[in-house]
């Protein structure tokens, strides 16, 4: 199991703060994000804005990283500050 978290803008637009999902054995970001719109189809825009980005255990990540069981994963917005 993954847990999946968001984060900001994105969680307020999903709707949702966190769930886990079970991980497959060559599972990367990318395959673990088609899961998500597969199970909930409205959410495709949003995780797939070019501007979203994602964690894997508290370090930046791409979407082409391998996910194993006990990861924590968060897909956030672009932070912005002034």
């Amino acid at each position: 199991m993954v847990k999946v978290k968001f984060f900001a803008a994105l969680r307020e637009r999903l709707n949702c703060a966190e769930l886990t999902l079970d991980c497959g054995p060559n599972e990367t970001l990318a395959t673990l994000r088609a899961r998500l719109v597969d199970l909930h189809p409205s959410w495709q825009t949003e995780l797939h804005d070019k501007d979203v980005l994602c964690a894997k255990n508290f370090s930046f990540c791409g979407w082409q990283d391998r996910v194993s069981a006990g990861d924590e994963l968060a897909f956030f917005p672009p932070v912005t500050g002034g």
